[in-house]
């Protein structure tokens, strides 16, 4: 009986050791694979982490391009801008060069001109039989001179007599009965025709006192009339 107890008991132990074996050996197990686990979501870890700085850093690359890009831009606007600012004076520089250019035309008489303006007509006189001097009833080139002037004066762009341009080298000169413009005869009656303000034109001429007067008073037949519109024609082998 004793013996039997004896062999119970070692029985009992080698039970208790076989469970204390497998509990310490499932503790082992339980800990590598822990353990493992760990090592495996830290190396995932920190792959994630090198990534998101691969990331960042592309991001500012990124960024800074992206800043130098719109410094770039803003140079290349302002090049852009300067460069609209010298074509704009440029354009500025030839439109006044043009403009000064027709005006050159204009009063060299190469070009047709059309506007407002006036037209003055002088006539001879009728003849009066008891005075002696006949000249003292017609048109002489100093009548014409004094209305050119006038109108020249009044701000005339144009002017032309019985269609005849004037132009800066144009003379006029008496010759009998008849008046010569640029070698060309006219008979009276003289016409001359003027473009610019006619309102202005106008009031010059009949200033009390002026060349109306002293034409009428040398017996010259004055008439002048305001036109809406008046066309010169370029001199003719201008």
């Amino acid at each position: 009986m004793s013996r039997l107890k004896q062999i119970k008991i070692v029985r009992g132990r080698y039970v208790l050791l076989t469970v204390v074996c497998l509990v310490f050996g499932f503790m082992i197990a339980f800990s590598y694979h822990l353990t493992e686990k760990q090592a495996s979501n830290s190396n995932m870890t920190s792959s994630q982490f090198e990534r998101d700085m691969e990331l960042r850093n592309e991001l500012i690359k990124q960024e800074e391009k992206n800043r130098e890009l719109k410094q770039e831009l803003s140079q290349k606007q302002k090049q852009v801008l300067n460069k609209e600012k010298e074509l704009s004076n440029e354009a500025q520089i030839y439109f006044n060069l043009a403009e000064d250019t027709e005006k050159y035309r204009m009063y060299l008489g190469k070009v047709d001109v059309k506007g407002e303006g006036v037209q003055v007509t002088l006539a001879d006189s009728d003849y009066n039989l008891d005075e002696q001097n006949p000249n003292q009833y017609i048109v002489h080139e100093h009548h014409v001179f004094k209305v050119i002037n006038e109108l020249n004066i009044s701000g005339a762009s144009a002017i032309a007599i019985n269609g005849q341009r004037l132009s800066h080298d144009s003379y006029v000169l008496c010759n009998g009965p008849v008046i010569e413009v640029d070698g060309k005869s006219f008979p009276a009656p003289f016409v001359i025709t003027a473009i610019g303000d006619a309102d202005t034109m106008a009031e010059s001429l009949n200033l009390k006192g002026g060349v109306k007067d002293i034409l009428v008073n040398e017996n010259v037949q004055f008439t002048l009339e305001k036109k809406a519109e008046i066309v010169i024609n370029a001199k003719l082998n201008s």
